[in-house]
């Protein structure tokens, strides 16, 4: 037995090579040995070697590659090739067979071991126990050992509920929360990436967290930076590239890996792990709630989108559109309501009205026993990519959500206008405890600007819908989204949204100038050609407008009586308590007995109303 060892360097003579060599190894047993730290490759041949070109019975030469028996191509690989001619390869392979090997990995029959334990326990949300551990990696490599980590998150609700699956994985793997950036021994910033602004607020914060990083006592543990989500996933190496402040670089599909990757990071290496997952939807965690004290809550339904809109860069950086099984949401949900003391739960999903549950066919059946009609999309709307079939939808999952505790509330956000079958809008209609809350994105008001943006409805169509929702569902709360200045929008594109503004009538809506996002359709296809101030001009009279339009709307309801959910103390005065009523709008009311209702039974003995209380009031 002799062994060579192959470096991944190749030098000939006194010139240095860059080059693949292709070692087309004949050899009836060849036996790899891996190290990693070095980056070299050792075979351990089973009889002597000899030089393709001077036939030297001896150690491979400087003239040539060495040749020996058959091997099958699928194992033939492609190296780095130093030959070495001096007595130091041996002492050199001997040191290297005393290294400490990497373990072998697990066979399959550990996997079918391992499935089978799970399958015998339950972590609360009807699904087998997840063990994140990587069988051939030790345990104690990346444990927490009690580190203190700070949350800080930008963006949307879905980044909230990311946020709490984050810090469930983490708190797994022993790590401790801490409210103060300074006692923090990692801060985690959960990122958004849907335009330039929210980007920009995210390097500004690394500003300072930079300046913490350097204020740090060297007998301290030094601080450890980790960025996650959307800007993550869009960057991804650029990142480190921009700013060296960063030591963790994690996308919304990578968050089991968190505690690998800030045990890489201290040995102070930079870790990244943005690959996108087809199935990841974090079912079997259960999130920890940043805020205990809170009566609301998020749940994540289903992960990332299909839609494509020209603008989004949402599926490219949450990914494809997959579903949560029901059965891991409805658990999470009783937990919450019977454990947790929430009073109100908000189903969370890029596109929630597509939701479907497919690994739930075998109980129900295929198409859910639904006739191919009820699967296509209403008039007047259309989509670039075939619509789903089968599986549970998610009228089904609405009604067992609404059926759990009759006292919680249950919202939803956010639907695409493409997607709503009336069996969403009668679910709503026949459970009280379903908000009376609709999400319309109309994006613009006018049909050639829709076009362009790829929403797959027009003008009249979106207008259709506002009308039958609001025949289902009298008085519904509706709200929306605008962007003002896409690519090409004229200024009679633009008084269109003003005019759909000013027809519908809006409860509340979330309105943006538009901002390029890189690997969009728009990017590559289109020219943001409407300058930076008339994008501003035109989001100024949207804002107006809707302001107008608002006003009008609460003015209607003074004189009604609505229940409202207290959600606490106002921020601007502790005397007043902020609440929201049915429809999602907030109400200010008074923390005083003489103020409220007689008959409220929400009010405790001492006079005062609670977090989590329904109080009757009278809008005035």
């Amino acid at each position: 037995m002799s062994n060579v060892t192959y470096f991944t360097r190749c030098f000939l003579g006194s010139k240095f090579y860059r080059s693949r060599v292709n070692l087309k190894l004949r050899l009836r047993s060849v036996a790899f040995s891996i190290d990693a730290t070095l980056g070299q490759v050792t075979l351990t041949l089973g009889h002597q070697t000899n030089c393709c070109k001077c036939n030297v019975h001896t150690a491979p030469c400087v003239t040539g590659i060495p040749s020996y028996s058959v091997i099958p191509n699928h194992l033939q690989p492609v190296l780095f090739v130093t030959h070495r001619t001096n007595s130091s390869d041996a002492n050199r392979a001997r040191r290297n067979s005393q290294r400490k090997k990497i373990p072998p990995g697990p066979s399959l029959n550990t996997f079918i071991a391992k499935s089978q334990l799970r399958m015998q326990n339950d972590n609360g949300l009807g699904l087998p126990e997840n063990d994140d551990h990587i069988p051939y990696l030790q345990r104690n490599e990346f444990w927490g050992n009690n580190r203190k980590v700070f949350f800080e998150t930008y963006g949307c609700q879905m980044n909230v509920s990311d946020t709490e699956v984050a810090w469930s994985i983490l708190q797994n793997n022993g790590f401790q929360k801490t409210e103060d950036p300074k006692m923090a021994d990692v801060v985690l910033l959960m990122t958004c990436a849907i335009r330039e602004n929210a980007e920009q607020k995210i390097w500004n914060r690394l500003e300072y967290f930079s300046s913490l990083k350097k204020k740090r006592r060297k007998s301290q543990m030094p601080l450890k930076i980790a960025l996650l989500g959307c800007m993550a996933e869009r960057l991804k190496k650029k990142i480190v590239e921009k700013t060296k402040v960063v030591d963790v670089v994690a996308g919304p599909d990578a968050y089991r890996d968190l505690p690998r990757l800030l045990s890489v990071a201290d040995s102070g290496r930079t870790a990244i792990n943005v690959m996108l997952s087809m199935d990841e939807t974090y079912a079997d965690v259960v999130p920890v709630r940043l805020d205990q004290t809170s009566k609301t809550a998020f749940v994540s339904i289903m992960r990332g989108c299909d839609n494509m809109c020209s603008y989004c860069i949402v599926p490219f950086t949450r990914g494809r559109e997959r579903s949560r099984p029901i059965t891991s949401i409805l658990e999470e949900i009783r937990l919450l309501s019977d454990q947790k003391g929430a009073k109100e739960v908000t189903l969370l999903g890029q596109n929630v009205n597509s939701y479907r549950d497919i690994s739930e066919e075998t109980y129900y059946g295929f198409h859910s026993g639904l006739s191919s009609d009820e699967t296509k999309l209403a008039d007047g709307f259309q989509t670039i990519y075939k619509p789903k079939q089968g599986g549970l939808r998610f009228g089904h999952l609405l009604e067992k959500v609404a059926q759990i505790n009759p006292e919680m509330r249950i919202r939803f956000t956010s639907p695409h206008p493409k997607d709503f079958p009336d069996e969403v809008l009668y679910t709503v209609k026949d459970y009280n405890n379903i908000c009376n809350q609709i999400h319309l994105p109309a994006q613009s008001g006018n049909s050639e600007v829709l076009q362009r943006m790829r929403r797959g409805y027009s003008r009249e169509a979106y207008l259709q819908l506002v009308d039958h929702v609001r025949a289902i569902l009298p008085g519904v709360s509706l709200s929306s989204d605008f962007i003002t200045g896409f690519c090409g929008e004229t200024e009679s594109e633009h008084e269109d949204t003003l005019s759909l503004l000013r027809l519908v009538k809006y409860n509340y809506a979330f309105l943006f100038a538009y901002s390029m996002r890189q690997k969009t359709h728009a990017y590559h296809k289109m020219a943001d050609n409407v300058p930076e101030e008339v994008k501003q001009r035109r989001l100024q009279e949207v804002i107006s407008v809707f302001r107008e339009n608002v006003t009008e709307v609460n003015r209607a309801q003074i004189g009604e009586t609505q229940l409202v959910l207290v959600e606490g103390p106002s921020k601007r005065n502790p005397a007043e308590l902020v609440g929201r009523n049915d429809g999602g709008t907030r109400v200010i009311l008074s923390n005083n007995r003489e103020t409220l209702s007689a008959q409220d039974e929400a009010v405790t003995p001492s006079g005062n109303v609670k977090p989590g209380d329904y109080v009757a009031v009278d809008v005035s």
